[in-house]
């Protein structure tokens, strides 16, 4: 039998002397996280909120299978968030679908949650064609299972509640995430209890077609930073994706019984390391704006461009280093140009080399 099956169906418990030993951990980070945000300038602030919410982005639709444009992902953010031009030539709407949920979602955290939110958060993330039922709740009368393996040998790993539950299912999830937010009367004191049990509740209710495991995760921000009371531009699909099966795992135990504490002792843990993730984008777009700022007058247009572009992620570094034919592809420039710029970027002590002869290429030293 699933949680939901179960007589004490949304009595979610959990044992409170396992869970205390997180509450001092998770606020000294949240502390630190404040501390480092609250020195960021406009410009370093904008481009955290970039940097966080393309790499929810990428990681949140990475988890279900989808590999997205990060161009275009950063194109959309940045329209979004009003710091970029309009631009028609995003080809990836997956990419501006996505962006355009989680700035929504970040804009909108300190408010309640409704019905109509939620909609309008499934359209965003469904606003190319498709062929499921978008903004609306799932109505077909077959069983919504979580499977996986090949035609003829599936394994069901979760069913859901059947479609024709989901409009009351919801409304109870609805006004148990109100009622549990910052001075209701059923309050969560505990940030990330609420986020998890969030999380958990939404994702056994499943109640669209597709999409859900993208929405619950934004739920789980939401609650998150509703709870906090603090813009905290972090990823927490960025900690899930670096082992998507424990998540997968956590999951499935989780939705077998209504005493959750080992998921909520999972999914604190990863709000934890989402929490050092975020640190860890703050300071690298600190250290980006001092390198920029202090090279600013040597560099060129075209060093510039390559800069930036070998800098896009806190956490991904440009693949295989920056090479003379890749530096001519990016500046559509000549193999002589490309030479002295990178050769200039060396002795500026921007570039150091690896590897050696044809097989030479440089990466970015950040400070």
């Amino acid at each position: 039998m699933y949680n939901w099956q179960q007589k004490d169906w949304r009595q979610f418990t959990y044992d409170q002397q396992k869970i205390e030993q997180y509450v001092a951990l998770f606020s000294e980070k949240i502390g630190m996280s404040k501390g480092v945000l609250s020195v960021l300038s406009k410009e370093q602030r904008s481009e955290t909120m970039i940097d966080a919410l393309v790499l929810e982005a990428l990681k949140t639709s990475e988890i279900e299978g989808e590999y997205i444009s990060r161009k275009d992902l950063i194109s959309s953010i940045k329209k979004n968030i009003g710091v970029g031009s309009i631009d028609d030539s995003i080809k990836d709407l997956r990419a501006k679908g996505v962006a355009a949920m989680l700035v929504n979602v970040n804009d909108s955290y300190d408010n309640t949650l409704s019905e109509e939110s939620i909609f309008q958060w499934h359209q965003l993330l469904f606003s190319r064609k498709t062929t499921i039922s978008v903004g609306v709740w799932r109505s077909h009368s077959e069983p919504m299972q979580v499977v996986s393996g090949s035609i003829g040998k599936e394994v069901v790993h979760f069913e859901a509640p059947a479609s024709s539950v989901v409009p009351d299912e919801m409304k109870s999830f609805i006004e148990w995430f109100n009622n549990t937010a910052p001075g209701a009367k059923n309050e969560i004191k505990f940030a990330a209890v609420r986020s998890a049990i969030a999380h958990l509740y939404f994702e056994t209710i499943h109640p669209f077609e597709d999409g859900n495991g993208r929405i619950g995760r934004a739920i789980a921000e939401k609650a998150l930073l509703q709870s906090v009371g603090y813009p905290l531009l972090i990823s927490l699909s960025s900690a899930i994706e670096h082992n998507r099966q424990e998540y997968y795992e956590a999951l499935k135990q989780g939705q077998r019984s209504n005493e959750i504490t080992q998921w909520v002792i999972y999914f604190i843990e990863i709000i934890l390391k989402a929490l050092d993730n975020s640190i860890k984008i703050i300071d690298f777009t600190i250290k980006k704006t001092q390198l920029f700022d202090t090279h600013q007058e040597y560099l060129n247009a075209r060093q510039e461009k390559v800069l930036k572009k070998m800098l896009e992620s806190a956490f991904d570094e440009f693949e295989g280093g920056m090479s003379a034919k890749k530096y001519m592809k990016i500046t559509k420039t000549s193999k002589a140009t490309a030479t002295r710029d990178i050769q200039q970027l060396r002795d500026l002590g921007i570039f150091i080399p690896t590897g050696k002869g044809r097989s030479t290429s440089y990466k970015v030293v950040l400070s």
